[in-house]
C-alpha cells in the first residue's frame, strides 16, 4: 500500500517548529505550503488535508486567510479529510458554516479535555485526557450538522462533519514549542506565563502524548477513505 499524500497548510507566520511538530506526527508523505506566504497546493492531488495553528485570527479579512479558507472548503467538498488543530480547526469550522469569535480570555497550559461520545479520530482516548492548549478564539457555533467530540469549560475543543476534523488543543507540540509560545505571548501577564511555564514539566507532557494518536488514528481514516475511492477503469 502506498504511503498517504498530505497537504500541510502551515499558517505559522514562523513556521519552523510548526514544521518540525507536524513532520514528526505525520507518518506520511507531506507537501508543505506556508499559507501566510500565499502558498497553496495547486490542485486536490492530495489523500488528506491538514492545516495548522496560527497566531492570526481567522476572522481578519487578509487574503492569505480567504485564500487558505476557500481552498480548505473546496477540499471539504471534494470528499478529503481535512483536519485542523487550532486555528486549523476554526478554519475548518468557518470554511463549512460555522462561526469563530474571540473568548474574551486565554486558555493557555495544560488542561484536561473531554471526550463527547465515541468517533475515529479520538481512538483509544481516555474519557478525560490532557492537552497543551493556547487560544483566546473559539468556536461559538459549529457547523450545521457537525457533531461536537470533545470540550472543557472553556468550551468547544472538537468537532466532526462527515470527513471533516477539528480540535481545538495542540496535540503536536513538545515542551520547547509550549516553552516558547508561552514566553511570546506579550499579551499576558509575567507572571500567568511564569505559571504556565512551571507547569510544562514531564509529567504534563507525559500525559499529553496520549492525545497524539489522533494523528494516527486521522492516518488511518484517510486511508481508508482513499481505499474506497472508485478507480478509473483500465481500457
Amino acid at each position: 500500500m502506498s504511503r498517504l499524500r498530505i497537504a500541510l497548510l502551515n499558517a505559522a507566520h514562523d513556521g519552523a517548529d510548526t514544521r518540525r511538530n507536524f513532520r514528526r506526527e505525520l507518518d506520511a508523505d507531506v507537501a508543505e505550503f506556508s499559507v501566510t506566504e500565499g502558498e497553496l497546493p495547486e490542485t486536490f492531488e492530495y489523500d488528506a488535508v491538514v492545516v495548522t495553528g496560527s497566531r492570526s485570527s481567522v476572522y481578519w479579512d487578509e487574503p492569505w486567510i480567504r485564500a487558505a479558507r476557500e481552498y480548505a472548503r473546496e477540499a471539504a467538498g471534494r470528499g478529503l479529510p481535512c483536519l485542523g488543530v487550532c486555528w486549523g480547526h476554526q478554519l475548518l469550522a468557518e470554511a463549512l458554516g460555522g462561526e469563530v469569535d474571540a473568548m474574551g480570555e486565554y486558555e493557555i497550559g495544560y488542561r484536561e479535555v473531554e471526550r463527547n461520545g465515541d468517533d475515529p479520530l479520538l481512538d483509544g482516548l481516555s474519557d478525560r485526557f490532557t492537552v497543551f492548549t493556547t487560544h483566546s478564539d473559539a468556536v461559538v457555533e459549529l457547523p450545521e450538522g457537525a457533531r461536537e467530540i470533545a470540550t472543557n469549560e472553556y468550551g468547544n475543543h472538537g468537532f466532526r462533519k462527515g470527513h471533516v476534523f477539528g480540535v481545538q488543543f495542540h496535540p503536536e507540540y513538545d515542551p520547547e514549542t509550549a516553552r516558547t509560545v508561552t514566553e511570546g505571548k506579550d499579551e499576558l501577564s509575567e507572571e500567568r506565563k511564569a505559571r504556565v511555564v512551571a507547569g510544562i514539566t514531564d509529567e504534563n507532557y507525559a500525559k499529553a502524548c496520549e492525545a497524539k494518536a489522533l494523528f494516527d488514528n486521522f492516518l488511518q481514516y484517510a486511508a481508508a477513505v482513499r481505499d474506497e475511492r472508485p478507480t478509473a477503469a483500465s481500457d
